[in-house]
C-alpha cells in the first residue's frame, strides 16, 4: 500500500483500512505465538508500516477539516 493510495481515500476509508490492518496485525501475531514462527515474517513488518501510513494521513486529514 502506498501513501499516493491513500491520498484520494475519505475519513471513513481510512478508517476501515486501519482496523483492517490491525486485524491483520494481530492474526499474524497470533500465528507467531502459536507456530512460533511466521511462514512469511516480511508480512508483519510490511502490515505495520502500512498500519502508519494509513493513521499519519488519517490525522492530516482530521487536522485539515478542524
Amino acid at each position: 500500500m502506498k501513501a499516493k493510495e491513500l491520498i484520494d481515500c475519505t475519513e471513513e476509508e481510512l478508517k476501515q483500512k486501519y482496523e483492517d490492518c490491525c486485524g491483520e496485525i494481530f492474526d499474524l501475531m497470533n500465528e507467531l505465538k502459536v507456530n512460533r514462527k511466521l511462514e512469511k515474517p516480511h508480512l508483519l513488518a510490511q502490515k505495520r508500516k502500512d498500519r502508519a501510513r494509513v493513521l499519519t494521513l488519517l490525522r492530516q486529514k482530521i487536522r485539515q477539516s478542524n
